[in-house]
């Protein structure tokens, strides 16, 4: 992943002084969380009349003059559409009949066409399962031994209406492998929670990621899954329309804070093209608990972006349909946990999650604890300067003032 660091300050003239520098963080602090843009946003799950079971998700985020369009759906393997437009009263028309039919193309349009200003898709291929028994090295690759993956394409999937809240703005989708002989999801299962948001924000649990209008949460979870060997480390393959000749890049952020996402001082997040463009967002760390807690923090690992040929992943029938045939892919892995320390094996559950949106992703600001820290370590010298001034003009005041005897 390639590295991302932020402007230094030089040591020369045009270096600012310590106080300086701290009047600068602290006035722009604020300002970080004004004008923060709100939406209208609706979720519906678009029913096929004559068979229900396909899930389709519409979430439609409508701004002041644009609007952004997600679809997700567990036909084939899950996945989703990112649209945006630039246009308040742009709709989503679905055509049932050719959307299940062998050749999809032309199933999902987003009307008007012209306004139309940013469009890609994710699509979540594959989960991984690799044996770390005998596997010392955090960094190894593959992480263990691998076992045939679980091709998501060929799960069974829950009606997305049953799990619909609009109070929360979240659906789950919720399923286990159609064909599973040795009856490890017999009591288990993968959910991909997906919330929507109508301003800034920052959920309660880790990983805390800020979260704005022009995003989306996807929190994935694997849980009560029986993993075929005593130390199983799980993974996820994605895959997203490629830019030929090239992938979309990845950029990974680093912070001084970790408040928000104790121990975790990154931010990684894929970029389809220069800002503002699309982005995916992700703090590289899972949680083997579900409270979340520093104690059962994992580290997640992504590879390289690699282009991959679209026939050999599984065939989303929503990006076939909105996109058409497309040959320019994009593939690649996360990996959650290490061989040794916490696991999925301490309680049979893995959770990660990410945000996807438009625009310039969230940043975080400072936390009160750290520009407090700062306020002390750099006024603390201009404190000590200043008391050393005073001291100085009253003690030459004072020499000034001796009358010698005669």
């Amino acid at each position: 992943m390639c590295s991302h660091e932020g402007p230094r300050w030089g040591c020369g003239r045009c270096a600012p002084s310590s106080m300086l520098l701290l009047i600068q963080l602290l006035s722009a602090a604020p300002f970080g969380l004004l004008g923060e843009e709100t939406r209208q946003v609706s979720l519906e799950v678009i029913p096929d009349w004559r068979d229900p079971s396909p899930n389709l998700l519409h979430i439609r985020a409508v701004g002041s003059n644009s609007t952004l369009h997600y679809v997700w759906s567990s036909m084939g393997p899950p996945a989703v559409l990112l649209v945006a437009t630039n246009t308040p009263h742009s709709t989503l028309t679905v055509n049932w009949s050719r959307l299940l039919s062998p050749e999809p193309d032309g199933g999902l349009t987003v009307l008007p066409k012209n306004s139309i200003q940013f469009s890609s898709a994710l699509v979540f291929t594959r989960l991984f399962e690799f044996d770390s028994a005998n596997t010392s090295e955090a960094s190894a690759k593959p992480p263990g031994k691998p076992y045939p993956p679980y091709s998501l394409a060929e799960f069974s999937w829950n009606n997305i209406t049953d799990s619909l809240d609009l109070a929360t703005l979240s659906a789950t989708f919720r399923g286990r492998p159609i064909q599973d002989p040795a009856g490890a999801f017999a009591n288990g299962s993968l959910a991909f929670r997906v919330q929507a948001f109508t301003r800034s924000s920052r959920p309660a649990q880790a990983p805390r990621l800020l979260h704005s209008a022009d995003t989306c949460q996807l929190e994935v979870a694997l849980f009560g899954a029986y993993p075929r060997g005593n130390r199983s480390l799980f993974g996820l393959e994605v895959a997203t329309l490629g830019q030929a000749p090239d992938c979309p890049s990845v950029q990974e952020q680093r912070s001084i804070d970790d408040e928000y996402a104790p121990a975790v001082f990154k931010l990684d997040q894929l970029l389809w093209g220069s800002l503002p463009s699309g982005f995916m967002q992700w703090r590289p760390v899972a949680f083997a608990q579900r409270q979340r807690g520093r104690e059962s923090s994992l580290p997640c690992q992504a590879s390289p972006l690699r282009p991959t040929l679209a026939y050999l992943l599984p065939q989303s029938p929503i990006v076939r349909a909105f996109f058409g045939p497309q040959t320019d892919f994009c593939a690649f892995n996360l990996t959650f946990g290490a061989p040794t320390g916490p696991g999925y094996w301490d309680e049979y559950y893995l959770s990660w999650s990410m945000l996807l949106g438009v625009g310039t992703p969230p940043v975080d600001a400072l936390s009160p604890l750290i520009l407090g820290i700062m306020a002390v370590a750099l006024g603390a010298p201009g404190l000590m300067l200043l008391a050393g001034g005073i001291f100085l003009l009253l003690w030459h005041k004072q020499c000034s003032q001796y009358q010698p005897i005669n």
